[in-house]
């Protein structure tokens, strides 16, 4: 299987242009810390690989569904009253962090409903809410 990446120019309008420029300036300027940019709301922090993978299977089952029924983006975007450009980062992946309003609007437009469950899990590892660590410390070796 051979795999070629597609490049496209983006256009941007100069007001698209300058508000990205102003952006980059301001980091150069005051170069904030991921915790500055998670206490100000820049920043919300990295999604969780799992979540992302579900979000890209529901994705896929959607989209899917649009597919088999003939159903362009503008029909969807028609349908939900959700712009395109979002319809197709939600597809493409782009959109990581939807509502679960968008992701249910988008079912619904294609005939289908969400269901949500809660399965059991795991505790992920990490610090406790204590503030002490998960890990063991190493035994010191006894001496015969």
């Amino acid at each position: 299987m051979v795999v070629r990446r597609i490049y496209r120019k983006t256009e941007r309008t100069p007001e698209e242009k300058a508000r990205l420029q102003a952006i980059r300036e301001k980091f150069q300027k005051e170069k904030p810390s991921l915790e500055d940019l998670l206490a100000n709301g820049d920043y919300d922090g990295p999604v969780p690989q799992g979540a992302y993978l579900e979000l890209r299977t529901l994705m896929h089952i959607l989209r899917t569904a649009r597919e088999q029924q003939g159903l362009s983006l503008p029909a969807i975007a028609e349908r939900t009253e959700i712009d395109e450009a979002i319809l197709d980062q939600l597809e493409t992946g782009k959109k990581i962090n939807p509502t679960i309003d968008l992701l249910w609007r988008y079912a619904h437009a294609v005939g289908k409903q969400l269901a949500w469950t809660v399965i059991e899990g795991t505790t992920p590892p990490g610090p406790k809410a204590d503030g002490h660590s998960r890990t063991k410390a190493p035994r010191k070796s006894r001496k015969s």
